[in-house]
Order: C-alpha cells, then sequence, then structure tokens
C-alpha cells in the first residue's frame, strides 16, 4: 500500500515537461517481416556458413542467452572458440590477430520505422547517395532489392576481417574481400543455396525465387533482416505499461528515476522519442582502449567515432546515441563496452571527465590474449591524444546525489520487457549446414 500511495504522489506531481513523453511503442510502428522468411533468417543468424571460415556466426556476438549481444567490452570475433565470458581468443594458428574494435551493439527494436541509422558511428543509413536506398562504405556496390535497413546491415559483418570473414590468406571469403567487398558475397550466396534444405525454404519463402539457383545475397540479408526485425522487438517493459497508462506500473525509486531521466538528469536531452535515442552521434569522452577502428593515416590505435563516416572535423569523438530497451540486458555499456555496470555509464554522464581520471583498467571486460596486451591500453599513453579526447565533450556535467542515480538505474532495469528473455523463435538446436551451433 504505501508503495501504490508514493507512486501515486509523484504521478500526480509530475512537472510540466511531463507533456514530453513519447506515445507508447504498438506493433504498427514496425516494419512487417515474412515469418516463412524470418525462419529462415533464425538459421541464417545462427550458421556458421556465413563466416569464411566456418566458426562463427552472427549468433555469437549476439546471443539470445546475452540479450542479443556478447557480454564483452570488446568481442572476440573470427578465430575464437565459445560463448561470452567464456569465450577464448583461439590458439596457434587459429588465434585471433586482434580484437574487435567496438562493443556489440544490442539488436532490441531494429525494425521500428523511425530507425535511420545503424553501427556506432552511423556508417549505414537510409539515404540515396549511390542510388541503391542505402549511404553506407559499400557505396554503389550493395545490392539492389534490400528491403530495409537490417537487411542492408547484416551484410558487413559477414565481409568484416576480424569479425566473421577471417583473413585475406584463409579463405576464399575474405581473399574476395579484399578485391571488393561485393565480391564475397556471390561466393557466401553459392555456399548457402547448394544446401538443399536452404533451397528449398528460400524458394517457398521468396515470391522471385522459383529455383534455388536464384538465391542471392539479397535474398539472405532480407532473411536476416526479417529475422532480427521480428525476433528482437519488445516493448513491454513497466515502463511502456506506464506510458500505456497504467499508472502504477513503476515502483516508486524507478518513478523517482523516470522523473529524474526527463528531468534534473538532462538524459532525455539526447535519449528521446520513442526509442529513447535521437539518432545523433555525440562526444562523451569515454576511456579510450583496444585497438581502434583506425583509418588508414591514423598514427595510433584510436577510435575517433563519426568523423571516420563524415569526414567532418566536428565529429570527432562522437558516436550514436543507443536505444535503451532492455539496456539492463546489454552491458557492457559505450561504444567501446567500457563500463560494466549501470551506474557507471550513468555516473560517466553525470560526470564524464572526473570519470574517465577514475576509470581504472579493470573495468574492461577484455578476454585474456597475451599477445594482444601490449597494444590494449596503449592509446592512452598519447598525451595529445587523450587531450584531444577531454576537450571534445557534448555533454553537461550534473551534479546529483547517490539516491538519483541509484533511482535512474532503477529506472533502467524498468526498460526491461517483461518478455524480453522469451523471444518468439529464439536459437535453433540445429542449422541446416551441420556446423555446432553457439
Amino acid at each position: 500500500m504505501k508503495h501504490v500511495l508514493h507512486s501515486l504522489i509523484l504521478f500526480l506531481c509530475l512537472p510540466a515537461w511531463a507533456e514530453d513523453f513519447p506515445d507508447p511503442i504498438a506493433p504498427e510502428d514496425f516494419l512487417i517481416f515474412d515469418p516463412d522468411q524470418a525462419k529462415i533468417g533464425q538459421l541464417l543468424f545462427y550458421d556458421k556458413v556465413l563466416s569464411g571460415n566456418r566458426n562463427i556466426s552472427c549468433g555469437t556476438c549476439h546471443h539470445h542467452d546475452l540479450g542479443g549481444t556478447d557480454g564483452l567490452s570488446l568481442g572476440i570475433g573470427e578465430g575464437g572458440v565459445g560463448l561470452g565470458a567464456e569465450r577464448s581468443a583461439g590458439t596457434g594458428t587459429q588465434a585471433i590477430q586482434k580484437r574487435v574494435p567496438r562493443n556489440a551493439p544490442g539488436l532490441w527494436n531494429l525494425g521500428h520505422r523511425e530507425i535511420h541509422n545503424v553501427f556506432h558511428d552511423g556508417r549505414l543509413e537510409i539515404g540515396e547517395q549511390y542510388g541503391n536506398g542505402f549511404n553506407s562504405p559499400a557505396q554503389e556496390w550493395l545490392p539492389q532489392g534490400l528491403d530495409n535497413i537490417i537487411a542492408a546491415q547484416a551484410l558487413f559483418p559477414i565481409t568484416a576481417q576480424f569479425e566473421m570473414a577471417g583473413n585475406p590468406s584463409e579463405n576464399e571469403i575474405a581473399g574476395a574481400v579484399h578485391d571488393r567487398i561485393d565480391v564475397a558475397w556471390p561466393i557466401l550466396a553459392k555456399r548457402v543455396r547448394t544446401i538443399p534444405a536452404y533451397g528449398q525454404m528460400f524458394v517457398d519463402a521468396f515470391d522471385n525465387i522459383e529455383t534455388p539457383d536464384q538465391v542471392t545475397i539479397v535474398e539472405i540479408g532480407n532473411a536476416l533482416g526479417a529475422f532480427i526485425g521480428s525476433e528482437w522487438a519488445n516493448y513491454d517493459s513497466p515502463y511502456d505499461r506506464w506510458l500505456a497508462g497504467e499508472s502504477m506500473a513503476l515502483r516508486t525509486d524507478q518513478m523517482r528515476g523516470m522523473i529524474a531521466f526527463y528531468g534534473e538528469a538532462g538524459c532525455s536531452t539526447c535519449h528521446s522519442g520513442p526509442l529513447l535515442s535521437d539518432q545523433k552521434f555525440h562526444a562523451l569522452a569515454l576511456p579510450q582502449f583496444g585497438p581502434g577502428r583506425t583509418r588508414p593515416f591514423d598514427p595510433i590505435a584510436r577510435d575517433v567515432g563519426r568523423v571516420g563516416e563524415s569526414d567532418q572535423a566536428e565529429d570527432a569523438y562522437r558516436f550514436r546515441t543507443p536505444l535503451l530497451r532492455n539496456v539492463a540486458l546489454t552491458g557492457p555499456y559505450g561504444h567501446n563496452g567500457a563500463y560494466p555496470t549501470l551506474e557507471g555509464i550513468i555516473r560517466h554522464h553525470l560526470q564524464p571527465l572526473e570519470s574517465l581520471d577514475n576509470w581504472t583498467r579493470d573495468m574492461a571486460k577484455l578476454r585474456p590474449a597475451p599477445w594482444l596486451a601490449a597494444g590494449d591500453f596503449i592509446v592512452q599513453s598519447d598525451k595529445m591524444e587523450q587531450d584531444r579526447l577531454r576537450a571534445k565533450l557534448d555533454i553537461i556535467p550534473h551534479d546529483l546525489d547517490d539516491k538519483t542515480v541509484s533511482d535512474l538505474v532503477a529506472f533502467m532495469n524498468a526498460l526491461t520487457g517483461a518478455s524480453a528473455q522469451s523471444r518468439p523463435l529464439g536459437r535453433p538446436d540445429t542449422v541446416p549446414s551441420g556446423l555446432p551451433v553457439d
């Protein structure tokens, strides 16, 4: 009764800006996906046949058991063994040569109609610069016919050397990518369509496919997009119920956290709208480590964020505002997973430079790879780079007490969907290639 009374008082005392709360998310806010295509996508998502050396799948780094991520700050891609916190960096000739430069993002609600860019630097976005519906690193070589931005996104990790493709000398996929990205996609499509079960499934699910030999990377991308877009749609959290009018859906601390989120903490300045993201790019001065996503002329292992895509100096160290539903399931946090807890990333937003000074290397969840250790934190020894990082800051510090921080954490947990852990299709036990499923 006490909880109900406190929540009611808070509800009745919401300030004037409460009018800015987003409308509830509804099924019609999402793209429409074909369930038969999504079923193919589910199998492909966990099938290692899409990787150069047939040893990693999309699901390895975006696993159902790990909230659609891998639970690491920087992932162990092609060459690694195992899953999540137990994944090893490989041994001998199969040992990884580089960590995945950025944190594996969650996949929640990417099928929402308002999604217009993806990846931490937004390097894939809806647009007509290249005449194929998307502005992307593949430029005009990205094929026509991809149904949506998720389908387009799915084509990039499978051609990334340290994620799924492997090294140029190891397999035909990596070698083809080394020539040009679109040379690899037909090879992958042939791998898939010549597996009889897949071939027939594509014929049955796609109106434009009459025989398996017609399957291209476009249908593979569209199947993956249909799975990701439908599988990870989730908006039945206590916060969503509150938006829909269930006034007692939030606990008292969660209600206080929501009020701070939209008020004194300033979170909703960037985490706005129905997806709790403005899908824009902001510099937070997050601690730097790892191999970085370097450009050809970068003198050190660093990640300068959006500027690597836009070539606009003002975009240096800016990264995309993440979507927040089910955020409690998708740590570590930040574009490189710098903070293992919600409290840590929240405190960084409130006092970025102080948090940067207090950050310690043990906060990074990195799997052991002694042969890479010398470079894991080398960027921190470059004083000029650290000065540039500190000078570029888009967020305003806020001085909040520990109780308010705790309330903000409680609100973040109120964004977890009631059905988040039970997805429509889930992880398959087997896949048509016969390869093991992580």
